[in-house]
């Protein structure tokens, strides 16, 4: 792969990993609930999830779904309930300080899972694939490319989002400033159903 393919394979997916979607909220919220340290799992999982897409695209998965559309809807309602759920749990998130007693994030196998719903993680791993592949003898090379693409841009923009989280979360000391945030994220997250079905 050129290195002008890709530095705009890179550019392509930084803005699709940096931009509002659920990972980002979850990150985020993370982050201000349950400080930096403690939130590196969620965006583990979150990565390795990422992985496992692409992986999936590389194989044809994503065929299958163009071949029998219903696939996408129920991937679509799936993602929208599961989005929901999250919501429902950040809005209403009991008041906790920083603590090592404070209960515990998201885990590394949810961050995970959450990929095989997330329709941005689907269109970054396919988007990606279609547009900066190579044909032929190139193919794998380009995609194990792509792959270090993924982890690096998820990588930087994981820890940008749970330092944002962390800082915002030093400000959280309140009840009424907690309460204020977590339901302001449970709105964007549940917000973000609707960019799924847009």
């Amino acid at each position: 792969m050129e290195q002008g393919l890709f530095l705009s394979m890179l550019a392509f997916l930084w803005v699709a990993a940096i931009t509002p979607g659920p990972n980002n909220m979850l990150l985020t919220t993370s982050g201000a609930n349950f400080g930096f340290m403690r939130s590196l799992w969620l965006m583990v999982g979150i990565m390795l999830g990422m992985q496992s897409i692409l992986l999936l695209v590389e194989f044809g998965v994503v065929g299958m779904i163009l071949l029998y559309p219903s696939l996408h809807l129920i991937l679509k309602v799936l993602c929208s309930l599961y989005l929901l759920w999250l919501a429902w749990i950040i809005a209403t998130a009991a008041y906790e300080r920083l603590e090592a007693s404070a209960p515990q994030p998201l885990r590394l196998y949810q961050g995970w899972l959450l990929q095989f719903l997330n329709p941005k993680a689907w269109l970054m791993a396919l988007g990606s694939v279609a547009s900066f592949s190579l044909a032929g003898s190139g193919y794998n090379h380009s995609v194990l490319l792509i792959s270090f693409g993924i982890v690096l841009v998820n990588l930087v923009s994981g820890v940008i989002l749970l330092g944002f989280g962390t800082a915002i979360g030093r400000l959280l000391r309140s009840r009424k400033a907690w309460v204020i945030f977590n339901v302001s994220m449970g709105v964007l997250t549940a917000a973000c159903v609707l960019l799924i079905w847009h």
